[in-house]
């Protein structure tokens, strides 16, 4: 397996859990936004060692709610990632990173039930922020949708997180994907931010989109007009 290295104590990469998190390379998105970028070209990436990471975790299990995988996108690597899951989930439940568009390698995670959690991001226009061609973006959307209804169909808790941008109509996609959900979950806004705090794949991009303000509270106040339980990251 190929990774950029993993963190043993975490506040930060499940809302209101402490978790172990593994950063693991590739994707088949090109988010224009992505601060990882590097992960996920596999730029700054080694081969796991996964002695090494198991007896960290097995260290740290006490101090953690969740092994948390991330990336990239983890199911790049599925084969290899199951094999870790079933030593890891002795230790602590798992908590999975996707973006729920590599439906038959999740689904063979969660036959195998290896899965405990699951956070995704719903990417709203997908056209605009799966950094992809129009087709290609409106099929990986469409698997999108049918991953939150095989989450629902196995009754996988879910942080649904949903990265605002600046200057862009996210509200018709976000109502569309919540038809989708039916399963325990709770919204996280994330206001997608640049340079300083990161250097995104397309500075471009951000300096257009990224550091919304009036857009968060926007988003905020539509969630929570229609009952779903919503928490907002802060940057700055």
């Amino acid at each position: 397996m190929l990774t950029s290295g993993w963190k043993s104590v975490s506040m930060v990469d499940v809302h209101g859990k402490v978790t172990f998190t593994l950063w693991l390379c590739g994707c088949n998105l090109k988010c224009p936004f992505c601060h990882n970028w590097l992960i996920a070209e596999g730029k700054e990436c080694f081969p796991l060692d996964r002695g090494a990471l198991l007896g960290d975790l097995s260290s740290s299990s006490f101090l953690v709610d969740y092994f948390h995988i991330t990336g990239g996108e983890p199911l790049m690597q599925w084969a290899e990632l199951s094999s870790l899951l079933a030593e890891a989930k002795e230790l602590l439940p798992i908590s999975l990173n996707t973006n729920l568009t590599l439906l038959k390698p999740l689904e063979r995670l969660l036959k195998a039930e290896l899965v405990d959690h699951i956070a995704t991001d719903l990417k709203a226009p997908p056209a605009e922020l799966y950094g992809l061609p129009g087709e290609a973006s409106k099929r990986l959307w469409e698997l999108f949708l049918m991953g939150l209804e095989l989450i629902s169909d196995y009754g996988i808790p879910l942080e649904l997180r949903i990265p605002v941008a600046r200057g862009l109509d996210q509200w018709p996609w976000i109502e569309e994907g919540l038809k989708h959900v039916d399963t325990d979950f709770y919204a996280v806004l994330n206001p997608l931010v640049g340079p300083p705090l990161t250097s995104p794949r397309n500075g471009a991009w951000c300096s257009e989109h990224c550091w919304p303000e009036r857009e968060v509270e926007g988003l905020k106040e539509r969630l929570g007009e229609i009952g779903i339980r919503t928490y907002v990251n802060r940057f700055a």
